[in-house]
């Protein structure tokens, strides 16, 4: 058997949540490799919405194992919150949540170092979400950190105590930043007793294991390809690999024990916070996906920049996570426009460019569109792609001979039901 992996190929917000519970079914044990509560993965069913930042999409399928792998970072106080809030739908976490040991603890001064950094860049902010993911990441490499399997070691506070204490001389150094740590101490330690409940285990064995004994396991990834701290649109980028790469460092898998790869984008695009955006528009039409598509970060509320799809970024994206299969998202939010606009090439100093290019943040780019026919139709209600519109699927053939991947998954609304196996 081998792990298959779903993540995102644009800035993020791309609808992984949804394609990973409509998957989940299929497989045994869904896995996250990389990243801490910034995700916000967004799953609709039963006319209920739920939001998850750490715990795995697949947690409300009962015959499902979830992991949270060695490559995730977690804050206690945000996964007890989780965890309560899917209180009410009575899941046995503890028969059905994993945590590997290797997993990393953000602290309470993670974040506040986060705010502080922050603060202090200004205008060059690098658009954070204050989480304190960055921090933690630096500790893991700077060989400082705080791991889960520490949490059951009798020297526990030992090691808490003697991080804080480097975390404070350096927020020392901030003038006129103000804290209250021992309040955020409190709700800390309370989240790390629930912590303490799930199962933790030597996540790399579990799931080597899992495969030999014919399991079927999908690594789910959060972020996007573009904001990957190797390929994306460095520094605007977050602090880990999402790429499939990502899977064997942030679980324990093999290159050669890596499957399908499934890639997952937005019929448009999108991007939260600073940073790079070639098709960005800042017009009426912007304004128009955004409300139309509700495009506010689920974790942070922030509102998305929005733009047509870009075909130099994704060619990139699939080429870098060798995508073997393509979910598109969100077709319905283009219904209203009476043409949709894609982006073939980009014009860089007067030269035409396909290859998305080493630096775009200091670039001129003058992105160049062909127009398509859009459906103005309402595809909320489609249940058959057979029954799609001809306009829906000339957009959806012209990309896939242009990516040369197939589409497999066209999504029409955020609930469970409305998604389109092609």
């Amino acid at each position: 058997m081998k792990v298959d992996v779903l993540l995102g190929l644009q800035w993020g917000d791309e609808g992984k949540g949804k394609v990973v519970d409509v998957l989940t079914p299929k497989y045994n044990i869904i896995a996250r490799f990389q990243g801490g509560p910034n995700a916000g993965h967004t799953l609709e069913f039963e006319g209920i919405k739920h939001v998850l930042h750490t715990i795995p999409s697949g947690i409300f399928r009962p015959e499902v194992l979830n992991l949270v792998g060695n490559g995730v970072v977690i804050d206690p106080v945000i996964f007890k919150g989780e965890m309560d809030k899917l209180a009410p739908f009575n899941i046995n976490f503890q028969e059905r949540l994993f945590i590997s040991k290797k997993a990393h603890l953000i602290l309470p001064t993670h974040k506040l170092l986060d705010a502080a950094s922050e603060t202090s860049k200004g205008k060059n902010k690098i658009g954070s979400t204050l989480k304190g993911i960055g921090p933690t990441y630096m500790d893991k490499t700077g060989r400082n950190g705080l791991r889960v399997g520490d949490i059951f070691s009798p020297n526990f506070k030992e090691k808490y105590d003697a991080l804080i204490e480097k975390h404070l001389g350096i927020l020392r150094h901030y003038d006129d930043f103000s804290y209250d740590l021992k309040a955020l101490e409190k709700d800390w330690m309370e989240g790390l007793e629930v912590l303490k409940t799930l199962k933790a285990v030597d996540s790399e064995h579990f799931l080597n294991q899992a495969l030999l004994a014919g399991k079927k396991i999908l690594a789910e990834g959060a972020q996007g390809t573009m904001l990957d701290i190797d390929f994306g649109t460095y520094p605007f980028v977050t602090s880990s690999n999402t790429v499939t790469a990502g899977t064997c460092t942030g679980l324990g898998i093999a290159p050669n024990k890596i499957g399908d790869v499934i890639g997952i984008f937005k019929a448009y695009c999108t991007r939260v916070g600073s940073g790079p955006f070639p098709t960005e528009l800042l017009d009426e039409v912007g304004e128009e996906i955004r409300r139309e598509g509700r495009e506010f970060g689920a974790t942070t509320g922030r509102p998305r920049r929005c733009g047509w799809i870009d075909l130099v970024q994704m060619r990139y994206a699939i080429m870098i996570n060798g995508v073997t299969e393509l979910s598109m998202m969100k077709a319905d939010i283009l219904s209203i426009f009476d043409e949709i606009k894609v982006c073939t090439h980009y014009i860089i100093n007067g030269e035409k460019v396909v290859d998305f290019p080493f630096d775009v943040n200091d670039l001129e780019i003058e992105p160049v569109y062909l127009s398509l026919p859009g459906w103005k139709t309402d595809l909320t209600e489609l249940r058959s792609y057979a029954n799609a519109p001809k306009e829906l699927k000339d957009y959806v053939t012209y990309l896939e001979k242009e990516l040369n991947v197939p589409i497999n998954v066209v999504s029409v609304g955020p609930d469970r039901e409305q998604t389109l196996l092609k």
